[in-house]
């Protein structure tokens, strides 16, 4: 079998590897959208201790992915180093998934530590499925294009995934949780918790690990950071994958506030007849326009990438982010239209971005191997859940900050200095984030030419090694 064979991806293999993110990001849908209500309204905890046990369990669950991804560079078995995880963490996972959405009967103080425990679990197996499933693409194919498709099929998987969440948890709740809501809550998980374990099962049952480090000799945990501390482009890919998710989790914290309090409850006409339309249906309406056409950037990143160039189609898409989402400052309570239309065009611009960083740590990986005769693509790609955690850790406390900092107050009338502040936050002050994002990747230097050069170098060595 030649070397362009082994890296050709079936679509079945890709498809395999999309259901693995639509199962991680079922659940990441349920922590950033409901996770908050459930342990105030649901659980009885509040809304203080809450924030604080988030942004303490959010750090030490960051921090904490580098070291799985260290691990899984060592792991050795049958399977492999990376789809192992898969397959026996999937059960795990589930069943913490459901206990931190469980309320046993205890004090309040009992309730806290309860949720303490629960919620690092949740997010310590979380972290044992998702770094290997990432790391999965680095050695399923050394093909750039093919991991950039590989990264769309991704990201179409964890879209999808959210957006059954979105369209179907309230229903699910209300359904199971005629009588006591704190049922509906439990019950509602234990469906998607079944089904994200199925899924990762038939991730780890549909993928392949094709590639293998051209040396056989381990490296040290010391050698693995001193290599990645010389990594230029892994810094680079680190400050821009931070960015682009602060300039996501800024818009994600606005959009409820900003149909709330400013554009509020609307009457559209439409073909003759009025249209009474609440502020939550606008807002829902606008989160799921915000996946669905994140999905139309997924699926354009290939063919756009193809013609342009992975880096200038990420810089692209970064500074179309920045100006829409300005744009959108400009707008109307009453200028929905308008207001949707710049949703549209800032959904596609940002999921262009998203499976091109993927990609891009893959290059990583093997640029790094290149460089030291030694491959780290777990702790490589661990770092890139790690920025994703510190991007919506950050993002969520900004949010929170301005929002004090403008003087809002919840559930009254706001002030004008409120108002500015909470637009801002979705349109100005979040696409600073995508500027920003724009500034890191124009110095990346793993363009295609550069990167032709590093796989034909690896490809020989391997061969050598075989």
């Amino acid at each position: 079998m030649t070397l362009e064979e082994k890296s050709k991806i079936t679509l079945r293999e890709r498809v395999s590897y999309g259901l693995g993110d639509f199962a991680s990001s079922m659940f990441w849908k349920l922590f950033s959208m409901f996770l908050l209500f459930f342990y105030t309204d649901v659980f009885g905890i509040s809304a203080a201790a809450v924030g604080t046990m988030f942004l303490i369990t959010r750090i030490w669950d960051a921090a904490n992915d580098p070291l799985m991804g260290m691990l899984a560079d060592r792991t050795r078995s049958r399977w492999g180093k990376f789809r192992p995880y898969l397959l026996f963490v999937a059960v795990p996972f589930a069943i913490v998934g459901v206990l931190t959405f469980s309320t046993p009967d205890l004090s309040e103080g009992g309730k806290l530590v309860y949720a303490y425990v629960t919620y690092s679990l949740m997010m310590m197996v979380y972290t044992a499925v998702n770094v290997p499933y990432s790391s999965l693409m680095g050695v399923m194919t050394d093909d750039p294009g093919e991991r950039t498709t590989l990264a769309s099929f991704r990201f179409i998987g964890a879209f999808s995934g959210g957006l059954l969440v979105t369209a179907t948890a309230n229903y699910l709740i209300d359904y199971f949780g005629k009588e006591d809501q704190a049922t509906g809550f439990q019950s509602t998980i234990g469906v998607y918790a079944a089904l994200a374990a199925v899924l990762f099962i038939l991730t780890f049952a549909g993928t392949r690990e094709r590639l293998k480090p051209a040396l056989s000799g381990r490296s040290s945990l010391r050698d693995d950071l001193r290599d990645i501390s010389k990594n230029g482009p892994w810094f680079v890919m680190l400050g821009a994958g931070i960015a682009i998710l602060i300039f996501n989790s800024l818009r994600d914290g606005s959009i409820l506030y900003y149909f709330k309090y400013y554009v509020k409850d609307q009457t559209l006409s439409f073909l003759g007849s009025d249209y009474e339309l609440t502020h939550t249906v606008l807002s829902s309406a606008y989160m799921s326009v915000w996946l669905a056409t994140n999905i139309i950037g997924v699926v354009l990143a290939k063919p756009v990438s193809s013609r342009l160039g992975k880096k200038r189609t990420f810089a692209a898409s970064a500074i179309f982010s920045a100006v829409f989402s300005f744009v959108l400052f400009f707008f109307q309570p009453d200028q929905i239209g308008w207001i949707f239309f710049s949703n549209i065009l800032i959904g596609i611009s940002a999921g262009i971005v998203l499976p091109l960083a993927w990609s891009m740590y893959a290059d990583i990986a093997d640029y790094s191997e290149w460089k030291t005769g030694r491959r780290a693509t777990g702790l490589i790609f661990s770092s890139s859940s790690m920025s994703q955690k510190f991007g919506w850790t950050l993002g969520g406390a900004i949010t929170g900050w301005l929002l004090a900092a403008f003087g809002f107050e919840a559930n009254v009338e706001q002030t004008e200095e409120a108002l500015l502040g909470i637009r801002l936050m979705i349109s100005v002050i979040a696409g600073v984030g995508a500027l920003l994002s724009f500034g890191f990747i124009s110095i990346y230097k793993l363009d295609e030419k550069f990167m032709q050069k590093v796989v034909e170098d690896l490809g020989r060595s391997r061969q050598k090694s075989q």
